[in-house]
């Protein structure tokens, strides 16, 4: 696997096989996926459209597009998280599933009418060529929903501070055997994520504008979420983030046109037609 770091994908097999999703519930599944899928222009699918998933995990966004469409490709670096999303996926009979990495796609070129990749392309060593070889696999005029990690750049210097204090402790947790990564990363999403999502929900109630806060978004998720977004996030080695300019020129430069950007969280997530 060329464009694949393999810890990464050793690390994401083990997420998802402890965080197969079975215990999130459904209401905030649903309330996730529509934020991720806030911009995609489903109406403008084909009847019984084909497409795919690129970096599937847990099947989690692949369990709710699949009724949608006509066929779903499923595809992931991880074998195991292959398998978790097997068995979350058992009762769909449209999902087709693919144990490869994003350079190496086995779906032919020009034949796909959309495609996504939510949370992935920036834990693999060169994303704008892992953008290019998803958005080769679509027809002209095809869609194609991205969603990286932002780079801060829609928000003040100090929360960049903080959060480079942070990314200071991931460095070190991430190389930890797997057993020691999960137990740290249960930590802090306790110690961390719970204390100040809950406080942001207190003062959002009160009125308060929290969107500065770190970890704001989480205000009204369960700590499920936040303790598999924990070991996502502290369990993960490579890790990159990238501006909203940036994204814009990765995915132009992939042969994406009319480029549009969900303007709240999660940042930064766009969607893009492959141009012909």
């Amino acid at each position: 696997m060329a464009n694949a770091h393999d810890e990464t994908v050793a690390g994401f097999g083990d997420e998802w096989s402890r965080f197969d999703q079975s215990a999130l519930d459904a209401s905030e599944r649903q309330q996730l996926f529509d934020s991720y899928f806030a911009v995609f222009p489903w109406d403008a699918l084909p009847e019984a459209a084909t497409g795919m998933d690129v970096g599937c995990g847990s099947g989690r966004w692949a369990a709710l597009v699949a009724p949608k469409v006509g066929v779903l490709h499923c595809v992931d670096a991880s074998a195991a998280a292959l398998e978790v999303t097997l068995k979350n996926l058992a009762a769909l009979p449209n999902c087709q599933f693919h144990h490869a990495s994003v350079d190496a796609i086995p779906i032919p070129d020009g034949s796909l009418d959309f495609g996504y990749s939510l949370g992935v392309l920036h834990h693999v060593p060169d994303t704008a060529s892992a953008i290019r070889a998803c958005v080769r696999k679509l027809k002209p005029g095809a869609p194609f929903l991205l969603y990286l990690y932002y780079a801060f750049d829609n928000r003040p210097r100090w929360f960049r501070s903080v959060w480079q204090l942070s990314d200071a402790g991931r460095a070190v947790i991430s190389r930890l055997p797997h057993p020691a990564r999960y137990a740290v990363s249960q930590v802090i999403a306790a110690s961390v994520y719970w204390p100040l999502a809950r406080s942001a929900r207190a003062l959002d109630r009160v009125g308060i504008d929290v969107s500065n806060l770190p970890l704001s978004a989480y205000r009204d998720h369960s700590f499920y979420t936040m303790r598999t977004d924990a070991l996502d996030r502290f369990g993960t080695q490579l890790e990159q983030r990238f501006t909203r300019a940036q994204i814009s020129t990765m995915m132009a430069d992939a042969g994406l046109e009319r480029i549009r950007f969900h303007d709240t969280v999660p940042f930064w997530c766009a969607v893009g037609y492959r141009k012909g």
